[in-house]
């Protein structure tokens, strides 16, 4: 990633986000925009750790998901 779309050693200020559909009892996986190509995403609870997949990985998880 560039410096202007953001880079993964960036993730110290990422905006995280939970889902809309969140259960609200603390259990939930965030992920975090304006990384291009990339999808970050983290535990909640243990938000020091973060796995950074490939957008069309994680479009294919979350269409696994709806079906």
């Amino acid at each position: 990633m560039n410096s202007e779309s953001g880079r993964v050693s960036d993730l110290a200020h990422a905006a995280w986000r939970k889902p809309r559909r969140s259960a609200g009892n603390g259990e939930c996986v965030e992920v975090a925009d304006g990384f291009p190509g990339a999808v970050p995403v983290r535990d909640s609870k243990n938000p020091g750790l973060a796995l950074v997949l490939p957008t069309p990985a994680w479009t294919t998880f979350i269409d696994h998901l709806k079906h």
